[in-house]
């Protein structure tokens, strides 16, 4: 399991990164200010970094209980980021409609366009991080983790 340190590093790393491309990125595709998105984006990853946190400790723990293991195959990492944009999606839509001022629908599709570029984009971060920052082997000796 990874510790609460390495899950905050992992969870400001995954939105700070993903805001320098996706502000410059939604202005331009949205036809909106640059202001407007920069405040949408960071309200959304400020509530997507809670969310993250959170929802990778009740995955993990369930993972480890239903598996044994955190060690997710392309399967599970797809499923997990799909569960992770769906319940994400819900909660900014309303945020997003109510600050640029527009419809519910129009606010839908921006918010699934994010949603597709966070999810190919969790897929990938997520991949590339547990390969720069391996789980500690489960070897255990007197509660301490003999890493690898």
């Amino acid at each position: 399991m990874r510790t609460a340190k390495d899950r905050l590093r992992h969870a400001l790393s995954f939105e700070i990164i993903a805001l320098f491309i996706v502000i410059p990125a939604g202005a331009w595709m949205f036809s909106k200010p640059l202001g407007d998105i920069g405040i949408v984006a960071v309200v959304s990853a400020t509530i997507a970094t809670g969310w993250n946190y959170l929802y990778n400790l009740i995955f993990d723990h369930a993972l480890l209980r239903i598996s044994g293991s955190v060690k997710k195959t392309v399967g599970l990492r797809v499923f997990h980021a799909v569960l992770f944009e769906a319940g994400l999606l819900l909660v900014l839509l309303p945020f997003i409609a109510w600050y640029l001022g527009i419809g519910l629908i129009e606010a839908l599709l921006m918010d699934i366009s994010f949603a597709v570029f966070y999810l190919v984009y969790a897929f990938v971060f997520n991949w590339l991080y547990d390969v720069v920052f391996p789980i500690p082997s489960s070897i255990e000796t007197e509660g301490t983790i003999r890493e690898h």
